[in-house]
């Protein structure tokens, strides 16, 4: 499976009474950001709010987004729990209704018995069990999670059904230690907006990016230049939306993303309690980080 390019976290909009997931918000959405030569979108990740889902809501949206993804692209989705039994259970059922890969966390509630070896067993339990392909996920360290360290990522991914891994620690030196660790055997994905560029110079092939959410065709734009040797133009729009990652997605989080998305005209929406929506204040700091990125005209 080729992993090359941008991927798009998909959001999850909610009725702002209910919290009931809007399926068709998400549908729109979807086509929307795949109007952009992105390599497809994710389900369920952090930017998803996918902890917040139960799993017939995550089936049920699964089944809405699947028939609008365009031949070529790619449908991730994201199926970590915190068992072994409920991981390989989600993923069965996101791989009938029809997900090409599988991203898939680290237990992380009893941390300090996530040991490398009970977390390579718990990985090839999945892989073992997985009917598509394993990406691994190391989740950004601000949240409550588990490290996956270079070598033992390294070791899971000798395994068929392991491709590779999204790194979001932010840090390029980790994710260049996941490169050497990986060699050709997976491929290495980049969690943060704000270093695409330095990513694919450190090895990465590409990313699976918030910012690709409020800029699809600037983010994929960076990794399209890249790739042609158009070093000048990457590295040029990577310097022009960084900061809104750094503004919004690393600040602000889910609510700030959706903040965003409604300004955009997209559906935001509320975020799931028990996050809560921005206050004034911040929405007025995130339309100023668009603005700036020449997102938003000065108009809106």
């Amino acid at each position: 499976m080729n992993l090359q390019g941008v991927f798009a976290p998909v959001t999850t909009p909610f009725d702002p009474h209910t919290e009931e997931a809007d399926a068709g918000a998400m549908v729109s959405n979807v086509e929307h950001w795949l109007s952009a030569p992105l390599a497809g979108v994710v389900l369920f990740g952090s930017t998803g709010e996918g902890v917040l889902l139960d799993p017939l809501e995550k089936q049920r949206l699964l089944g809405a987004v699947r028939p609008v993804i365009p031949e070529g692209r790619l449908l991730l989705v994201g199926t970590g729990a915190e068992s072994t039994r409920a991981t390989i259970r989600m993923t069965q059922v996101a791989a009938r209704e029809g997900a090409d890969a599988v991203l898939v966390q680290p237990p992380a509630f009893y941390r300090p018995q996530m040991t490398p070896e009970a977390l390579r067993d718990h990985f090839t339990a999945v892989a073992d069990a997985a009917p598509v392909p394993v990406i691994l996920y190391q989740v950004p360290p601000r949240f409550s999670t588990v490290e996956l360290a270079a070598g033992l990522v390294g070791a899971l991914v000798h395994h068929p059904n392991i491709i590779g891994i999204k790194d979001s620690t932010g840090e390029l030196k980790s994710l260049g230690a996941l490169v050497d660790a990986c060699g050709p055997h997976g491929t290495v994905l980049v969690g943060s907006g704000a270093m695409l560029y330095g990513a694919l110079e450190t090895g990465a092939r590409g990313g699976i990016l918030a910012l690709a959410l409020l800029a699809p065709n600037e983010s994929a734009e960076i990794s399209e230049a890249y790739v042609v040797g158009d070093l000048a133009r990457a590295g040029r729009v990577q310097e022009r939306i960084a900061p809104v990652h750094q503004e919004i997605v690393g600040k602000l989080g889910v609510p700030g993303v959706k903040a965003a998305l409604d300004l955009l005209g997209l559906a935001g929406g509320p975020p799931r309690s028990p996050l809560r929506p921005l206050r004034e204040r911040e929405r007025r700091q995130v339309g100023e980080a668009l603005r700036k990125a020449g997102l938003l005209e000065k108009s809106d």
